[in-house]
């Protein structure tokens, strides 16, 4: 198992090398480890996996409902969403499946309603259903007044994304694959990347940079699409707030992208959001006092009790938008290399079939790829409020007291946790890191009381 944050880097060249470690660079990575014949490496820019978009979305397990009908996007997101919910279930990464409203708002928001349901057939969504607005407050009384109905998309989900791509990287580093970290890459020549490491060298290069991958696309003098950064604001509510929300709570869609929403989360928040901000600045991931007063005046439309909870965090995450509204997944033989780009929000749901998707490409254009082998399953700590956490578990606490020494009292960490996380395959290599792969100073307090002992526990295990 080799995952490097520092220092020299190898000077064996590899079969193919990723760039990004977010989500879909991850389960590639896991996708290109079921081939061991291949050597296979991952480097990313930052110091952890699932630092950029992945990070910073409404984290929903889609159903592709409202996909484009017959687009690439739509193809894989109906795959990876099965996928996923498959996977998930097996490596114990929590997901809820609560169902979506689109609410109307208006007479023009209900006249789309029926369209949008011939949009989700079309998309293999079979089970939409229009609802009254009898019917729509009965399933969600703390709605505000006015909504004139709905369309149900029961198959919606909400999941955890950190858990996701660190399960990912996790699965590919035990079976072989390099992940190097803090390693940008400055420059792309053929079978060549330049990094602020060094050299690495390589058969195929494939480009799932993210916001940048337009940027490392001109590197080898290709113009196919432009990455516009896409800021998505958003509000964190307290755990007291879930009570007010059952479903996932949608606007009616528009050309820029789903709209704000109301949705729970597995970690038992309430999030709202996201704004849609096209920037020109890719590291544009500060909140503003205009973006937030905007969300919390949709927020008070759509559930007026939800303005009187308070507020945990807010946080703004760019999404890869570009020209197009499909999917750009492109392979340049010639040259060996193959750019993952344009992968916006829906990137999570359709990671494990965009990379399934990927390495047919790679095969079909000329890469031997060998015998493919099952990769031996992850079990990753559960986040999930829905589900136990290790403090309620008393045979675990009777065979490791650790875990029922809590640290991050708003979040329920254990001591135990921390530790597993810190001693785990893929480490986190920042406190944030630390707190997306438990929790802890993620909570009400944000830290203000343990966040002195979570320091110094991750300073002792990197010391």
């Amino acid at each position: 198992m080799t995952v490097t944050t520092h220092g020299p880097l190898p000077g064996t060249p590899y079969d193919v090398i990723v760039i990004g470690a977010g989500v879909v660079g991850s389960a590639l990575a896991r996708e290109l480890a079921r081939h061991p014949r291949l050597r296979t490496a991952v480097v990313e820019a930052q110091d952890d996996v699932g630092q950029g978009s992945s990070k910073a979305n409404t984290a929903i397990l889609h159903t592709g409902f409202d996909a484009v009908p017959g687009s690439l996007e739509a193809r894989l997101v109906r795959e990876g969403s099965r996928r996923l919910a498959e996977y998930a279930a097996e490596s114990g990464i929590p997901v809820e499946p609560v169902g979506a409203l689109l609410v109307a708002w208006d007479e023009v928001q209900l006249a789309a309603l029926p369209r949008l349901a011939e949009k989700a057939e079309r998309n293999d969504c079979k089970d939409t259903r229009l609802l009254g607005p009898a019917e729509l407050y009965e399933r969600e009384p703390h709605l505000g007044p006015g909504a004139l109905g709905a369309l149900h998309v029961p198959g919606e989900s909400i999941i955890c994304p950190w858990t996701t791509t660190l399960a990912y990287a996790t699965q590919a580093v035990r079976h072989g694959v390099d992940l190097h970290l803090n390693c940008r890459v400055e420059k792309v020549n053929q079978g060549l990347l330049s990094t602020d490491r060094g050299v690495l060298r390589t058969r195929w290069i494939i480009n799932v940079a993210g916001l940048h991958a337009d940027t490392l696309d001109r590197d080898l003098g290709h113009h196919d699409f432009t990455v516009t950064p896409r800021r998505g604001q958003l509000v964190v509510f307290d755990k007291f707030a879930r009570a007010l929300v059952r479903h996932i709570l949608l606007p009616v869609p528009t050309a820029l992208g789903k709209g704000v929403l109301v949705a729970p989360t597995v970690y038992g928040n309430v999030l709202l959001g996201p704004t849609a901000e096209d920037l020109d600045d890719k590291r544009a991931t500060q909140s503003t006092a205009d973006g937030l007063t905007g969300l919390r005046e949709q927020g008070r439309r759509i559930l007026p009790e939800l303005l009187d909870e308070e507020v945990t965090a807010v946080y703004a995450g760019l999404r890869a938008a570009t020209e197009y509204d499909d999917y750009r997944i492109t392979a340049h033989p010639e040259q060996a290399y193959l750019t993952v780009g344009g992968i916006r929000s829906t990137g999570l749901t359709a990671s494990l079939a965009i990379a399934e998707y990927v390495v047919g490409q790679l095969t079909a254009k000329g890469l031997e790829v060998g015998p493919s082998r099952e990769l031996e399953p992850v079990l990753m700590p559960n986040l999930g409020e829905a589900f136990p956490r290790p403090y309620q578990c008393p045979d675990l606490i009777a065979a490791d007291p650790e875990y029922g020494t809590l640290v991050c009292h708003c979040e329920r960490v254990s001591r135990g946790e921390i530790r597993d996380a810190l001693a785990s395959t893929v480490p986190p290599g920042s406190l944030d890191g630390l707190r997306r792969r438990t929790r802890a100073r993620g909570g009400r307090c944000q830290g203000f009381y343990c966040g002195a002992t979570v320091r110094q526990l991750f300073e002792e295990a990197r010391g």
